[in-house]
């Protein structure tokens, strides 16, 4: 059964960290830097570099390397590399690559678009952990890619591929995490991917988070893990609380992730950029909503003594 709560092999909190790019779209390599250091200064214990959340699927390989150098040479906090996509052998390669670099896992999202069987996703994500040393994060995104990795084949993994060590959750479905969890062994770590689900997968042995509005609220997500862990759980729940409001705003239909972070952070003083197309320029009006929820937080924070 995975629930040893207290492993946390990346830490309890990671980002998903944004991409930053200058004004006509290039890749900033030194506000990634200055980005990461100051999340690793506010309440992260890892980054994951060239996820969802970090356009990954608009970032050319030789900007995915150069992106997972340099944030993994700027922090001493582990980074983990998002080298999936729905090519296999691309996926293998990109592995390989990562794993030259200083990197500290692999996170391997499910194959979107192919909507692949089972097997085909269980194939898929096996020869991505045979292609390298470290401890891959296998991520299911059901609403992004198209396919569910089943609870068996999750657990089949997990129990027969040395190296597949946890699971970002992002399918949005905790009773059956729970399922999962009783099938895993005891170092199977499962991290929420949903950051308003965080609390209930704590309950079913999640130790912590990947998540998004852990760019500006790392430090309360540090607070209710610890909160939960040691066993207060009603303090944990009023952060939760507080923390409602980023939640709801780190995406929407009209400012899908990662607008609403780009422009929290852009609001925090430093030069992200906006999305590349398809995401692209945000709405008008995100950039106030953004000052109030943060505003907001800080507020909150006081109240809560964190």
């Amino acid at each position: 059964m995975g629930n040893n709560q207290g492993m946390a092999l990346f830490g309890h909190v990671l980002t998903a960290m944004i991409t930053p790019f200058d004004a006509d779209g290039t890749l900033n390599l030194d506000e990634a830097e200055r980005l990461a250091r100051w999340l690793q200064d506010n309440g992260n214990d890892g980054l994951v570099v060239s996820g969802t959340t970090g356009e990954s699927s608009t970032l050319t390989d030789a900007e995915k390397l150069s992106l997972w150098e340099a944030v993994a040479g700027a922090v001493t906090i582990p980074v983990v590399a998002g080298t999936g996509s729905n090519d296999t052998a691309h996926s293998v390669h990109l592995t390989r690559e990562a794993t030259k670099l200083g990197v500290a896992g692999i996170l391997a999202v499910g194959p979107y678009y192919n909507r692949p069987s089972q097997a085909g996703l269980a194939a898929h994500i096996t020869a991505m952990a045979n292609a390298t040393t470290l401890p891959v994060v296998v991520y299911d995104i059901p609403v992004r890619t198209g396919r569910k990795i089943s609870t068996a084949t999750l657990a089949r993994l997990a129990n027969t591929v040395p190296n597949v060590k946890a699971l970002k959750d992002a399918a949005g479905a905790p009773a059956e995490t729970a399922n999962l969890m009783v099938q895993v062994p005891s170092d199977f770590e499962l991290y929420s991917g949903d950051d308003g689900l965080t609390l209930s997968f704590l309950a079913h042995g999640g130790v912590g988070v990947i998540g998004v509005a852990t760019h500006w609220s790392g430090i309360e997500h540090q607070a209710m893990i610890s909160a939960f862990l040691s066993g207060d759980h009603a303090r944990a729940r009023r952060i939760n609380d507080a923390l409602l409001e980023s939640y709801s705003y780190e995406t929407g239909d009209e400012n899908p992730n990662p607008i609403p972070s780009k422009v929290m952070m852009n609001h925090l003083g430093f030069s992200v950029g906006e999305c590349r197309l398809p995401m692209g320029p945000p709405p008008a009006g995100l950039a106030e909503r953004a000052a109030t929820v943060h505003a907001n937080l800080r507020a909150a924070r006081a109240v809560l003594g964190i």
